[in-house]
């Protein structure tokens, strides 16, 4: 009989039969670390990444302990401890990268002259100060922008809130010659399914107001 027969014939300890925290969170590492290859069904599309991390976690002791060399069982329970506390520790790096990168962009498109744009716009619109009421905040922005040279675009979104109500604005703006312009900025109340294209009434409104003007000036 071969020494892997031998150790499947054996009992499994009680003290470690429980659940594997570092087989759940670092599963295919963990798995290999343990010479417990099923582990590597985690690449399988869905039932890997939904179902084994949990397998792995409720099977893990049994199985690295049959698969491996231990020499006793604190020895193990040393080692599983270990994995643990690796699996925590890169989880929680991965956590707060993903958080730096979310934040550090976010930052990056509020410090961006498309934004500061939009959002001198708005808060010179009269639309959006009936709408919303005054002083209007915002929020961090989303979407993308891409520059190459003295030309770019960007499409942005954030959120609004005055003492009215609130809601998102959606903005497209382009850059040529190193000057970004507006295409649109556009505002969704909170409830409503209906979309104000602000550019639009200040147009409207700069129209209205040549055309008093010329009125005036032909009166005269």
């Amino acid at each position: 009989m071969t020494d892997q027969a031998l150790r499947d014939e054996q009992p499994i300890p009680p003290e470690i039969d429980r659940w594997n925290w570092g087989a759940f969170l670092l599963n295919w590492i963990w798995g290999i670390g343990n010479q417990t290859f099923i582990a590597l069904l985690v690449f399988i599309p869905f039932f890997g990444i939904l179902i084994m991390p949990f397998v792995l976690g409720a099977k893990g002791s049994k199985w690295a302990w049959r698969n491996g060399r231990w020499d006793s069982v604190a020895h193990f329970k040393r080692v599983q401890r270990l994995w643990a506390i690796w699996g925590v520790v890169i989880w929680l790096a991965m956590i707060g990268l993903f958080g730096a990168i979310i934040g550090g962009t976010a930052l990056l498109l509020k410090n961006s002259d498309a934004y500061k744009l939009s959002v001198a716009k708005l808060q010179a619109s009269p639309e959006a100060a009936n709408l919303l009421g005054t002083p209007i905040s915002t929020g961090l922005p989303s979407g993308s922008i891409n520059v190459s040279g003295q030309s770019g675009s960007a499409n942005l979104s954030f959120s609004v809130t005055g003492p009215k109500a609130a809601g998102v604005i959606f903005v497209e703006a382009v850059k040529k010659y190193d000057v970004w312009t507006l295409q649109s900025l556009k505002l969704k109340l909170e409830g409503q399914d209906q979309v104000i294209d602000l550019l639009q009434q200040t147009r409207a409104d700069a129209g209205g107001a040549r055309l008093s003007a010329y009125d005036a000036v032909s009166f005269e």
